[in-house]
């Protein structure tokens, strides 16, 4: 299956679960306020949305496109990737899902939410520092590590 297909189809499918299915059960389950009233929350949880979707589409597309991979730990990209939104996080996958979680949390205005949001966000931090990092400077190394001393991990620093 060629590498543009692949990563769609596993984009869309694990967004579609974390960022999709599983606020979409808290909502149908009552343990999330549906439908969000009009008021600052919502208009902030809906921007955020909107800002991390096309974020985490770009970053996969990239790694396609530059990294010659996939965003899967089982077909990483094959070539480092440190342009577009990498220049100023080196996460903007997980950036992009962190504000697509708190626009839900937001929008929402649920415990529930905030406590999946959370439980997602540390699972990725862990998988970030103790897998994916780890990985990263064993197949990259040098270029790794001064990419890692420039750049913050989760937060994007515009220069």
């Amino acid at each position: 299956m060629k590498t543009g297909l692949k990563t769609a189809l596993l984009t869309t499918l694990v967004l579609g679960i974390a960022e999709g299915l599983i606020p979409a059960l808290l909502i149908k389950n009552g343990l999330a306020g549906w439908p969000p009233a009009l008021n600052l929350f919502s208009v902030l949880g809906v921007f955020f949305i909107m800002l991390g979707l096309p974020i985490q589409i770009w970053v996969a597309w990239a790694f396609v496109k530059f990294g010659k991979g996939t965003p899967a730990p089982f077909d990483p990209p094959r070539d480092f990737v440190a342009t577009g939104l990498f220049r100023f996080v080196r996460n903007p996958m997980y950036f992009g899902a962190l504000c697509v979680l708190t626009g839900w949390v937001l929008l929402t205005r649920s415990m529930w939410m905030l406590a999946y949001a959370a439980f997602l966000i540390t699972a990725l931090h862990l998988f970030t520092v103790l897998v994916e990092e780890p990985q990263l400077r064993k197949r990259f190394g040098k270029p790794y590590e001064e990419y890692c001393q420039q750049l913050p991990r989760w937060i994007p620093r515009f220069k």
